[in-house]
This record gives C-alpha cells, sequence and structure tokens, in this order.
C-alpha cells in the first residue's frame, strides 16, 4: 500500500523560502513522481515532475528556477525547495505517484497516489 505524506508548509512573506517534504512509504521516491498545487477556486496543476531516477524533470514555467526538487534516498524522502516565494505561489501543495514507475507526466489524471496536502501561503 503506498502512503504519501507531505509537510513543511507554512506561512511566509514575499521572498522567502519554504522546503516541503513527502515521506513516502510503499512506494520508492526514485521513481516517476510529481508535485501539483491547487489554489482556492483553481484547477490542481502540475509543479514539477520527475522521471524514473531523475532522469527527465519538467518545470511549471512559472516556479523554474525557483523550485528545486530533491530526495534522500535512506529516507525515501522527496523535498520541494521554494525560494523566492511569491503571493501567486499560494496554494495546496500535494505530492502525487503514478501507477507505473517510469513516466511522470503533467496530467493529474494520470496519478493514482495523493498525500493529503499541505498549505503555502505566501503574504505580500
Amino acid at each position: 500500500q503506498v502512503q504519501l505524506v507531505e509537510s513543511g508548509g507554512g506561512l511566509v512573506q514575499a521572498g522567502d523560502s519554504l522546503r516541503l517534504s513527502c515521506q513516502a512509504s510503499g512506494r520508492n521516491v526514485s521513481y516517476a513522481m510529481a508535485w501539483f498545487r491547487q489554489a482556492p477556486g483553481k484547477e490542481r496543476e502540475f509543479v514539477v515532475r520527475s522521471n524514473w531516477y531523475g532522469g527527465a524533470t519538467h518545470w511549471l514555467d512559472s516556479v523554474k528556477g525557483r523550485f528545486t526538487i530533491s530526495r534522500d534516498d535512506a529516507k525515501n524522502t522527496l523535498y520541494l525547495q521554494m525560494d523566492s516565494l511569491k503571493p501567486e505561489d499560494t496554494a495546496v501543495y500535494y505530492c502525487a505517484a503514478p501507477n507505473r514507475d517510469y513516466y511522470a507526466s503533467s496530467d493529474r489524471n494520470e496519478y493514482v497516489y495523493w498525500g493529503q496536502g499541505t498549505q503555502v501561503t505566501v503574504s505580500a
């Protein structure tokens, strides 16, 4: 059984940083994984998707150069480092995994495993 648990969200000011964590069980975080976010009144959108062992990583244009993804294999944890945060980054952030190992798409409908989400609020 796959379980994903996010943590690390909070209330910060514009320009600050946060690091989100996604602790996984039942799935290796080196396989295809993604981070999504959902702002109030908006659809859930992908932030970053990473293929098998980071073979290819794709970013939402608006976060390129500000966010980075990493993992700790010993802890089986995926991280999303968010720098230079903006008010428009305010959302609930989710980590997700598809029901396959190699390829992570940007289509949320292809993901079957989701964490509970962690709230990120960026004030101006």
